[in-house]
């Protein structure tokens, strides 16, 4: 269920959070004189406390921020509170919650409802007898926002929450065809188009990477084309978004042990990333010009499927020679970017749980990100990052990492040994590519085994946030 932020004439909503920036504001709350007295005893000058007045027939939540903060850690703060007065809510069985804020710095209330709105979401499809969250409207008082705002707060998280329920769906119910056919439909509703590459037109591409991986299946692969170009767009030449939509990665004959192919449903993250933003980029209706490519299959055993020692030849007549079945990945993009160049893009962001390199070294806390010639859009990134909270950690791209991927029988191989295994892998994309560039390896943040504050366990929805955000940027 998605929550949805709405505005309102009055305040007679039974669940009200105020926020406020110093213990003298408390007064303008019109409380009780004891209710006064409660918080006052209760606040402490470190803001952490979420103050709770329970009456008979409503309930106040109250918590502080600190004004001189930044304005990334005050939203961050905002978000985290958010989410936990969310779980307050829903115990409390909770339908309605208005916010209001009693300082300056309107933008808390949008941090605060976007918490609780990513915080609300729930993944119980196939449970027969679950109980969902009762939350369902978050309401500020009309005026007291900007309606625009308000409106892409709602879109994006729709997006994100569509991102994270196409990686938490399994495999036997969203296959390659499945999920082609699943982000294609929700793209056109919204006014962008799409085209799907059945098996025989992928063959006729000779998409040598994504055949190669798709051996071992009995289920057809599929490359998805979603695009939305408006009348005038900012941007002269488009944003392409590559995501990796293996559906399910068992590793191949190089098979991953069990407890590390468990959530291998989540290695179309990407795939989810890039299909989600597109749709929301559309329903925004932003003016900005981007399409998406999604080479999606399954990576499984069987008796022809690709193995160890395999020379391949990409879409761009590049020869691959094969060293880790489990590399895969890689190779599906790597068609997928170098289709990206009959575009003539004026960027291309991939996005790809990639490598278990990237979660091992910096942990699921941020995402690892490389570029060729794309220095200036990845600081804007970064800086964004920063702003939404959905940080980027970049790694080196120099050459020296490039003489790792060089193969004595092809042009490249696959994987470049034991060491750096984000970097090369990220230098194998590279070689496919001639424009600005930038690589996201989302291993460590697109699925989560705990939750964490507005995060769920699974799917994240990672960088759907982060991106539009870098597109209404563009915009202004």
């Amino acid at each position: 269920m998605t929550t949805t932020l709405k505005f309102r004439k009055d305040d007679k909503v039974k669940a009200k959070v105020f926020i406020l920036e110093s213990i003298e504001q408390v007064e303008q709350l019109m409380l009780r004189a004891e209710e006064t007295e409660h918080v006052k005893k209760n606040y402490d000058e470190d803001k952490e406390k979420t103050i709770v007045i329970d009456r008979y027939t409503e309930s106040y939540y109250i918590f502080f921020i600190d004004g001189n903060e930044t304005e990334t850690k005050f939203m961050e703060t905002c978000r985290r509170k958010g989410a936990a007065i969310c779980k307050l809510l829903n115990a409390n069985h909770y339908e309605d919650v208005l916010i209001q804020n009693f300082g300056d710095k309107r933008c808390v209330k949008m941090g605060t409802a976007e918490g609780m709105m990513l915080a609300n979401y729930e993944f119980k499809k196939y449970k027969t007898d679950a109980k969902a969250n009762t939350l369902k409207t978050i309401y500020f008082l009309e005026g007291t926002a900007c309606n625009d705002c308000v409106e892409k707060l709602n879109i994006t998280v729709e997006a994100t929450l569509m991102a994270r329920d196409l990686v938490n769906e399994p495999v036997n119910h969203l296959n390659a065809e499945a999920l082609a056919e699943f982000i294609s439909a929700r793209v056109r509703e919204v006014g962008g188009n799409a085209e799907v590459f059945n098996k025989k037109k992928i063959e006729s591409l000779k998409m040598g990477g994504l055949l190669a991986v798709n051996k071992g299946s009995i289920d057809e692969p599929t490359f998805t084309i979603l695009e939305w170009k408006p009348e005038k767009p900012v941007n002269e030449k488009p944003i392409v978004l590559v995501g990796k939509g293996i559906v399910f990665d068992t590793g191949g004959y190089n098979l991953k042990p069990s407890a590390a192919m468990d959530n291998m449903k989540d290695d179309m993250s990407g795939a989810a990333t890039v299909s989600a933003t597109i749709y929301a980029v559309a329903k925004a209706k932003l003016p900005v010009h981007v399409i998406a490519l999604v080479p999606a299959t399954d990576n499984r055993l069987d008796g022809n499927a690709h193995v160890t020692g395999d020379v391949i030849t990409m879409y761009d007549g590049t020869t691959v020679e094969v060293l880790n079945t489990d590399a895969e990945g890689r190779l599906i993009l790597a068609d997928a970017l170098a289709y990206a160049k009959k575009y003539e893009p004026m960027m291309v962001f991939d996005f790809a749980t990639l490598t278990g390199t990237a979660l091992h070294a910096i942990g699921p806390v941020a995402t690892v990100v490389m570029e060729n010639k794309a220095d200036d859009v990845l600081q804007q990134l970064k800086d964004v990052g920063e702003r939404v909270y959905e940080r980027l950690v970049q790694f080196p791209m120099w050459e020296e990492y490039g003489e790792l991927i060089k193969s004595d029988i092809a042009d490249i191989k696959n994987v470049g040994g034991k060491y750096g295994g984000a970097i090369t892998a990220g230098k194998f994309l590279e070689h496919f590519t001639d424009y600005p560039w930038i690589h996201f390896d989302i291993a460590g943040t697109a699925f989560l085994e705990k939750p964490g504050y507005y995060k769920p366990a699974g799917g994240t929805g990672i960088h759907v946030r982060l991106l539009m955000r870098f597109f209404r940027d563009m915009v202004k």
